[in-house]
């Protein structure tokens, strides 16, 4: 799921935002790999998540106000996680 998940951020120029993620991720591998997050909205598995950062390591990194997975900037903050 991993792979699919960075194929479809690739071909979406680099942006991928968690909805669209989860109903990719619940279209290729079904149901199980979705779980509703402390915040009420649908999200990925933590084992889908941590197989997608081991593949893209420090390349792709995660809004937190957008909701997204983006490709790595200049003037990003060193964590994945930015604000």
């Amino acid at each position: 799921m991993a792979e699919h998940l960075l194929s479809v951020l690739k071909a979406q120029d680099g942006w991928l935002n968690q909805d669209e993620a989860v109903h990719e991720v619940e279209t290729f591998g079904g149901p199980g790999y979705i779980k509703i997050n402390a915040n009420g909205n649908e999200a990925i598995t933590s084992d889908i998540l941590k197989a997608f950062r081991k593949l893209t390591g420090q390349s792709v990194v995660w809004t937190q106000e957008d909701r997204a997975w983006r490709w790595r900037e200049d003037g990003d903050l060193p964590s994945r996680k930015q604000p």
